[in-house]
């Protein structure tokens, strides 16, 4: 007889020790873990509206999902991280990844290409370098405004994070790769076409009353927002230009003037920061968004354009000597760009952190895009009220 035949099935017709209820649970929260974190990577993942830059088309207090299947999910570049935390661990703020291991950016294929007016998430291109007690602000942004870099340095925690792990932004994609994108007196212009946004994007108008007696609830109920001036019948009203034409039909109103940089006024803030291009928010351009394949010439023109596009989200050496710009260590005329690039907008256009101060979206921050609202909650509201019904899974435009 075949004795170690006879020792595995004795040993097989022994009944299997029972999980303990611990094992059980631990096996639970487990398997719920790791298919939460393939869901939320590669699939759909819960996102909140933390400011007004969107509004009207999206509140504050708005909780949305946002598909990761639309253009493709992109594949984790620092995979070794703390499931459900984005890039700080909660309570004790400490990194909730490990950047020792970091890998190529790659995308599953998608369902489509982004396009026009889509509403995207993404991580932020500036977001590479934070001041950790300033996380609110922007870097860069800090030194435009007269801070040095050796100060900031000096006086708070600067960290650097990698691309998947930087902030997330959320906007309206004005222009696409090989797009010509400009500005005049606050309209965007696409390709030489006006871009209106219809029914939303919020502005800033100077309003005069014929009176002093208004009964202002009446316009906050229409949408607007307004604010007090050191006149007793002007006012400052933040609203849509369709509302805006409601409002001149109002017997009380005098005159109502949009608020405007006026063109050849020069903004430092303002996107690609260049004293030689007098930009400022309403007014700037033309500028050809970059796209894969295409060829631009390295010169004094266009480096204050795209040097950063090259040198940081392409991870090329450059730098200029004499007259020259060298490449990688070799002179080099022109350069070929190797990813898409997009440029993000704010419906509410004169309160959004956008391209029109940090440039260019590549390809790799994006995140994905949303689709519907789930949950909306107002934070002014009484508690009783604090869910906006009307808004819930109402989809996005």
């Amino acid at each position: 007889m075949n004795w170690k035949f006879w020792q595995r099935r004795k040993d097989s017709d022994k009944p299997k020790k029972k999980k303990t209820k611990t094992r059980e649970w631990v096996d639970a929260i487990v398997f719920a873990v790791v298919a939460a974190t393939i869901i939320r990577v590669f699939f759909i993942e819960a996102y909140t509206i933390p400011t007004g830059s969107m509004e009207r088309s999206l509140l504050v207090g708005d909780f949305l999902f946002v598909s990761k299947v639309n253009y493709g999910a992109r594949v984790p570049m620092t995979p070794v991280a703390f499931p459900f935390a984005h890039h700080t661990m909660p309570f004790i703020n400490t990194k909730a990844y490990w950047d020792g291991v970091q890998w190529k950016y790659r995308r599953l294929p998608g369902l489509q290409e982004i396009k026009r007016n889509d509403v995207v998430v993404f991580n932020f291109p500036e977001g590479d370098t934070v001041v950790l007690e300033r996380q609110d602000d922007n870097y860069y942004q800090m030194q435009l405004r007269g801070e040095t870099r050796q100060s900031i340095w000096s006086n708070f925690s600067v960290t650097s994070r990698p691309v998947d792990k930087r902030e997330n932004f959320i906007k309206r994609c004005i222009a696409i790769a090989g797009d010509t994108i400009s500005m005049k007196n606050g309209m965007a212009v696409v390709n030489g076409k006006p871009s209106p946004l219809i029914g939303t994007g919020g502005f800033i108008y100077t309003v005069e009353f014929n009176t002093s007696e208004v009964n202002f609830k009446l316009f906050e109920d229409m949408g607007f927002r307004i604010g007090a001036t050191a006149f007793p019948t002007i006012f400052r009203f933040e609203g849509t230009p369709d509302l805006v034409e409601e409002l001149k039909k109002s017997p009380f109103v005098k005159s109502v003037k949009e608020e405007l940089s006026p063109e050849g006024e020069y903004d430092p803030l303002i996107f690609p920061h260049d004293i030689n291009r007098k930009w400022n928010l309403d007014n700037f351009g033309p500028i050809i968004v970059p796209k894969k394949g295409w060829t631009v010439t390295l010169d004094s023109v266009n480096m204050p354009l795209y040097e950063r596009s090259i040198r940081i989200y392409e991870g090329n050496k450059l730098e200029k000597v004499g007259n020259d710009w060298m490449l990688n260590d070799k002179k080099a005329t022109t350069y070929t760009f190797k990813m898409n690039y997009y440029w993000m907008m704010g419906d509410n256009r004169h309160s959004s952190a956008d391209s029109r101060y940090w440039g260019f979206v590549p390809e790799d921050h994006v995140v994905g895009k949303a689709l519907f609202i789930w949950l909306s909650v107002d934070g002014e509201a009484k508690f009783l009220n604090k869910i906006r019904w009307s808004r819930i899974f109402k989809g996005i435009h």
